[in-house]
Order: structure tokens, then sequence, then C-alpha cells
């Protein structure tokens, strides 16, 4: 599992659970055998990976902390941005609040955020969303972001707070990068991650937006040999703009012309890394892939939570699906095939394989199918 997430660098997290917590769909697509108590393992005792910032709130490597704390450390200043700004205006007005949040970490963390006092608020936070006077909770998540403290664990999933320096792993690296080392080290993560991309994919992949001295490294990287253009076709047509390819991965290319690689088909998370940046999953795979939790009902086109399946190295279909844990179902509310294919029956029979397999590891006894869904699907789920 750790090698997983070596070679994509972090799993996004999310509090939406209708299937299962998204890291543990994100895994469990590419672990076999997937556990989350190894999950809990690698975060709670081991501590091999925290929870942070990368292009979302995700599970990050411990590894990797020096290229976080170069964001921890500036987190903090204003970089003349409306957000940061009133981010600091409101922090500085909150003064007590944060030394008496801080304070009651230290004393009792662990702490869940509900046992924290906020009664030293100075000015409340508003927001047109769930934030709004959710004070305590604002200032946990700015301490986060600043690497004040950090998750210790979770109680379902509510976090359990504590400082930094007794939750991370004390051998995690420490050393203080510029903005020139954190973006050769976020660089080449994030293209190994991608397999191959755009300086723009690059930027929107693994650390968000946090690639200070980009230009500059791809064209040090690859006059160096570290990076190679490649060029990108799609029956016959070639896709616009800069490609690159780690040169450590070129051996993998060979090696999947060869026939070493073996197919298959599993169903992703909406928060899969593959697809998190929406616009290249559907330059790259035809995949118009759009959430619609909060889209009306009866305008979904696939789904609340619909899943993309993957067959191989394209998207044949999106599932629908919900696990009812009280009666140990998974619920399958619908199935549709993926934009411009037509999966054939065997294709289906896949699809149907995928839909046992995550009802498997979710240990559901009995799949339901109560939605629209291909008659081949059908049969093939009987």
């Amino acid at each position: 599992m750790l090698g997983v997430i070596r070679s994509i660098r972090c799993v996004q997290l999310d509090p939406i659970a209708v299937v299962a917590r998204s890291p543990h769909l994100v895994l469990g697509a590419r672990v076999a055998r997937f556990d989350p108590k190894h999950l809990d393992r690698l975060l709670w005792r081991e501590r091999s990976v925290y929870e942070y910032w990368a292009h979302a709130a995700s599970i990050v490597l411990a590894e990797d902390h020096p290229i976080h704390a170069w964001y921890m450390r500036r987190y903090l200043r204003d970089d003349g941005s409306g957000w940061n700004r009133r981010r600091l205006d409101w922090m500085a007005a909150n003064a007590r609040l944060k030394r008496s949040v801080l304070g009651q970490v230290r004393r009792d963390g662990p702490v869940l955020a509900r046992r924290i006092s906020g009664g030293l608020t100075g000015e409340s936070w508003r927001s047109s969303g769930w934030t709004n006077e959710r004070n305590v909770d604002r200032m946990l998540g700015f301490l986060w972001g600043s690497g004040a403290i950090m998750v210790a664990g979770r109680e379902g999933i509510q976090k359990l707070w504590d400082l930094t320096e007794r939750v991370l792993s004390p051998d995690a690296p420490g050393e203080r990068l510029s903005d020139l080392e954190v973006t050769r080290r976020a660089v080449d993560r994030s293209l190994h991650g991608l397999g191959v991309g755009t300086p723009r994919q690059i930027k929107n992949h693994f650390t968000r937006d946090r690639y200070p001295e980009l230009p500059r490294v791809l064209d040090e990287f690859e006059r160096a040999g570290r990076i190679e253009r490649v060029t990108v076709e799609d029956d016959g047509s070639t896709m616009p703009g800069t490609w690159y390819v780690h040169r450590d991965d070129i051996p993998l290319l060979d090696r999947i012309e060869r026939g070493g690689w073996a197919p298959r088909t599993t169903m992703l998370s909406p928060f899969d890394n593959l697809i998190a940046d929406r616009s290249r999953s559907e330059l790259l795979f035809d995949l118009p892939y759009r959430m619609e939790i909060y889209v009306p009902k009866a305008q979904r086109r696939y789904g609340y939570y619909a899943m993309p399946v993957l067959d191989g190295d394209r998207f044949v279909a999106l599932v629908d699906p919900a696990m009812d844990r009280a009666k140990g179902r998974l619920l399958v509310r619908g199935v549709h095939a993926a934009p411009q294919t037509e999966p054939t029956g065997e294709v289906w029979r896949s699809v149907a394989g995928a839909v046992g397999d995550l009802a498997a590891r979710l240990g559901a006894t009995q799949i339901e199918l109560d939605g629209a869904a291909p008659a081949a699907f059908r049969t093939a789920l009987r």
C-alpha cells in the first residue's frame, strides 16, 4: 500500500461516504486484498503518511514533508490575494482565540474539535456556506494549514487534533527547501504520478499551483535529460501542447508496448487522482466527467455518486452505487455507457465483475440493481 501511495503521491480525502471513504476506494482499486486497517496503521501507528493539503485535502507521505513544509511556512504570509488577506485579518482579530485553541490542543491533544471551547472569539467567521460562525473549526483549519497542528487520529470521520511535534514522524526529513528546490521535487513527483503531462497538468497535479519556478525547472530537467518531450497521438491526431515523460518511466512504456501489462476492469472514486483534473481526463480519455451531488435529482445524467469504470485503458461506463450498511447490500442505482462508447456484451460482463469486486471489498452480501441499466449488464450481474 505504501508503494501505491508513493506511485500516486497523495490520496484525496472527502467526507462523502455513500459507498465508502474515498481513500478506501482509491487504494482498493489498486491494492489486492485491501484492508482499511492497514491504512490506519500507516497513518496513526507507523506515521509514514499524514493528512495535509496536496491538490486537495489528502493523505500525503511523511518523506515528502519538506515539500509540504514549504507551503506551511508560506500559509500565513500575505501573498496579495483577497482570500489570504481575509484569513490573515481574521486570525489577527482573533489572536486570543488562536492562543486558546493552541493551549487546549497542547493540554488535551489528541482532542476533537467539539471539545475545544470557542468562547474567546473576537470576530465571527462569516461565509455563505457551512463554515459560517464555526470559529473553532476555522481556526483549527488555519492552524493545520500553517503546520502548527496535525490530525492525530479519527473517531469516525471526526478529526482528533494535536501539536505537529507530537504527530509528525521523527523520521520525517526536515530540510527547508528554497522555491527552486521545492519545484524540482514537486515536478519530479507530479510527472511520475501523471505518467505523461503538459506543464499545465503538472502544475495542477500533486501540490496544485505550488510550483514557483516551473518554467525554469522544466527547462533544467529537459536539458539534463531528466524528462523528455513526447508526442501524444489519438487515432492518428496529435494532441496539442508540450508533453513530457519522466526519464525513469520510459522503460515502462517499452514494457507496455511489448505486452508486459495485464489490463483489468475497476471502478474509480470520483476523487481518484487519475480523474482529479477533469479537463485532462476529458482530453486523454474522452471522459467529460462531472460529479452530480449538487445537481437536482431529475437533472442528473449519471447519478449522485457515479463511479467511472476503467476497462484496461478506456473508460467504458459509469455506475452509481450506494452501500446499505444496515442490510449489507450494495445498491446499484444506475448504469450507463461512458460517452462515445458502445460497450459489447463482454465489456458489460467485465463491468458487472468490477461491481462484484467492489461489493466484496465492502463486505456486501448481495447486490441489488434498482435503477436503469443495459440488458447485457443485468444479465451479467445475475
